[in-house]
């Protein structure tokens, strides 16, 4: 099963994510309290567990949020999701995917911490569709793409 590991924020872009107990998704802008919330198709960002495993290897004590994402996801294949992709997390939570990857900023805040900024290559961005609470434990699902 697909879950949220952890969820995170930052008050300013650019810099490590700070993780949180309890998110609150707003529709059409963001988490709660995330500089990057507002009306932009990057409302937020996931990246996978097993992306912040393997830069682990070369940095045990990275926390949830190195890499400015702002939800921790395990078993789901970020890697095969697509634009227009809809993501439901937890019992309200709706995303659509908008965006794989990113231009970084050369050299980011998050590089210089980490050596490595994965998010360009592995981080994918949503907008919020359907707002609600999410903690971590709750169940991510691919919702089945409209045939319209």
């Amino acid at each position: 099963m697909a879950e949220v590991i952890a969820l995170c924020v930052s008050r300013r872009k650019g810099t490590a994510k700070k993780p949180i107990p309890e998110a609150v998704f707003r529709t059409n802008y963001g988490l709660e309290g995330d500089a990057h919330a507002g009306d932009g198709h990057r409302q937020v960002s996931l990246l996978a567990l097993e992306s912040i495993a393997r830069m682990r290897e070369r940095i045990p004590h990275l926390a949830y949020g190195a890499f400015g994402e702002n939800v921790v996801t395990r078993g789901i294949h970020l890697s095969r999701l697509r634009v227009g992709d809809r993501l439901r997390i937890g019992e309200e939570v709706e995303l659509e995917v908008t965006q794989i990857g990113k231009e970084c900023h050369a050299p980011c805040a998050i590089a210089a911490l980490t050596g490595d900024c994965i998010m360009p290559r592995e981080g994918v961005f949503a907008r919020v569709l359907r707002g609600g609470k999410v903690k971590p434990g709750d169940p991510i699902a691919l919702l089945p793409r409209d045939r319209s």
